[in-house]
C-alpha cells in the first residue's frame, strides 16, 4: 500500500477505514523528517496489510494541533482507532518495524478492557 497524505478532510476516514495504521507529522523544512521519509515509505511498501499516512503540519496546522504535535517528526500509531503510540522522533527502520510488530501482536480485546475499566469512577 502506498502512503496516504492526509488531511482534515480524509483522516476520519483513514482511521475508520484501516484496523492498524502509522501517521508520520512532518513539515518539507525539518530535517529529520526528510531523514524519516524513506524509512516510513520503505516500511510501508513492506506492510501492505496496514495503512500507512503521512500530514505535512505546515498544511494541516490543525491536524498537528489536535494531535498536540509539539515536535516533528511526529509518529502516531493506531489500532481500531486506539491510539497506542504517539512520540516525536526520527526512528531507525528497524525501530519503526519493531514497533509495528508490537502493534499487531497487541490483544485489542485487553487493551479495549483497559481503556473500558479506566473510563469507570
Amino acid at each position: 500500500m502506498s502512503v496516504s497524505t492526509l488531511t482534515k478532510e480524509t483522516l476520519v476516514e483513514f482511521v475508520e477505514n484501516n484496523d492498524i495504521g502509522f501517521i508520520d507529522f512532518w513539515a518539507e523544512w525539518c530535517g529529520p523528517c526528510r531523514f524519516f521519509a524513506p524509512i516510513f515509505e520503505n516500511v510501508a511498501e513492506r506492510h501492505p496489510d496496514v495503512a500507512f499516512g503521512k500530514v505535512d503540519t505546515e498544511a494541516q496546522p490543525e491536524l498537528a494541533a489536535e494531535f498536540r504535535v509539539m515536535s516533528i517528526p511526529t509518529l502516531v500509531a493506531f489500532r481500531q482507532g486506539v491510539i497506542l503510540y504517539a512520540q516525536p522522533g526520527a526512528l531507525p527502520e528497524e525501530a519503526l518495524e519493531d514497533l509495528l510488530k508490537q502493534v499487531l501482536a497487541l490483544d485489542m480485546d485487553q487493551v479495549l478492557q483497559e481503556l473500558e475499566q479506566s473510563k469507570s469512577p
